[in-house]
């Protein structure tokens, strides 16, 4: 493994290359996303239909997150990686084919949906708990920090870009995806890194999935500060996930347009981005459990500030500076989980979290449209502002997490499995 630090870590030939080909594939994703929809409405003419084509990707992490965890542990996670992008390619490919012949039917983007979503899923756990195989620990907070940069930008230019494509042809933007799954699969050939620690098959008997799933949730279970942070992080998503419809709620009611809207939501992936690029050097100066308390009281500071914004300008404003503080959030508890989680847990460790945060996004989401309904935009941003002044409470009344330290600095605990190892090694 090469060891640069700081900005040196880009001559890490394997992270450059799984950055690069994470960037290229995010920006074919956002292409196809923005496409999707409008593809369905072509072919049906309901909102609805288009609505539950996209909520399907969610729908796959959420049945199939756990699952995906224990099989990353399973599997040799580089070829395990590779044939997901090779399925998706062929996937996205059969799409672009099926539309080219004037065949394209619901049915086939249900299915395209459902497979790829759960491909997405398997990929996404293993490459992120391959991560500490491929840069070292103190690299953690940079890569993670580049890898939310790259996020972000993909955000702010996206958008426009997809459109752009799909101006082009309906098809143009699931061909870019096609081929960004198709470079991402030869970029994994590229790199020379293994993706985790070599297994001692010698003391690890196979159990079944169930158990190997149950052994994930046990260990994070039983880690305090993890567990504590993962549920307020899923009960601060669920407000989050409330939040897109309440912004644009809030934006229409100031009788913003559409570009308006967009500028807002430009705003908060500006802010996002601003965040991330500092998000190394504040996760290396400050304590997990400092950063996990200030974003929370932030937010809770800067949410009810949406119902006093005048102008579309000023929620922008507001929606950049509360977007600021999250990326920060997450590079330092990501890199502490994947500091401190065993390899051979990793992924279900990762799968557990993002599962539960990824559900309670759901639940925000889908009872948004609700609540606006029956208590109307400005009372909801109260409310969600009282929610988040009682998350910020909690945490700071928290011991275990505000002594937290730097994300990091805590010695990896052995396992069970890797002490016989290493006895039988002796």
């Amino acid at each position: 493994m090469n060891t640069f630090r700081g900005s040196g870590l880009l001559r890490n030939r394997d992270f450059s290359l799984l950055l690069s080909s994470q960037l290229i594939s995010a920006i074919g994703d956002q292409a196809q996303f923005m496409a999707l929809p409008l593809v369905v409405l072509a072919l049906t003419g309901s909102a609805t239909q288009a609505g539950f084509v996209l909520g399907l990707g969610t729908v796959s992490f959420l049945a199939f997150g756990l699952v995906a965890g224990a099989l990353v542990d399973r599997w040799d996670r580089k070829t395990t990686m590779f044939w997901c992008e090779v399925g998706r390619t062929v996937l996205t490919s059969s799409v672009v084919v099926a539309a080219w012949l004037d065949r394209l039917t619901m049915p086939q983007l249900y299915a395209t949906a459902v497979l790829a979503g759960f491909s997405g899923t398997v990929f996404q756990v293993a490459s992120t708990a391959a991560l500490p195989n491929i840069v070292d620990t103190p690299q953690l907070p940079t890569a993670l920090g580049y890898q939310q940069s790259a996020a972000s930008a993909v955000s702010i230019f996206g958008a426009p870009l997809a459109g752009a494509l799909y101006a082009v042809g309906q098809v143009v933007p699931f061909a870019v995806n096609a081929v960004s799954f198709a470079v991402s699969a030869a970029s994994l050939r590229l790199m020379r890194a293994r993706f985790q620690v070599e297994r001692h098959d010698v003391v690890r008997t196979r159990a079944r999935l169930t158990t190997e799933i149950r052994e994930g949730l046990s260990w994070l279970w039983r880690e305090p500060v993890i567990r504590f942070l993962t549920l307020v992080t899923a009960a601060d998503k669920a407000r989050y996930g409330a939040g897109y419809l309440l912004i644009i709620a809030l934006a229409q009611q100031l009788g913003s347009s559409s570009l308006w809207i967009g500028v807002i939501f430009s705003g908060a992936a500006v802010g996002a981005m601003v965040g991330a690029l500092v998000s190394d050097r504040v996760t290396r100066r400050f304590r997990l459990g400092r950063i996990a308390v200030v974003m929370l009281w932030l937010e809770a500071v800067m949410f009810p500030l949406y119902a006093l914004a005048p102008s579309p300008l000023l929620l922008a404003a507001v929606a950049a500076g509360e977007s600021l503080v999250a990326p920060v959030y997450a590079v330092a508890m990501t890199t502490h989980q994947l500091s401190i989680t065993p390899d051979e847990l990793r992924g279900r460790a990762t799968s557990t979290i993002s599962t539960f945060t990824t559900g309670a996004l759901s639940i925000g989401t889908l009872a948004g449209g609700a609540l606006i309904s029956a208590l109307g935009a400005k009372p909801l941003v109260w409310l969600c502002g009282a929610w988040l002044l009682a998350l910020a409470l909690l945490t700071t009344a928290n011991r275990a997490v505000r002594q937290a330290p730097r994300a990091g600095t805590i010695p990896r605990k052995e396992t069970a499995i890797e002490t016989r190892a290493a006895g039988l090694a002796s």
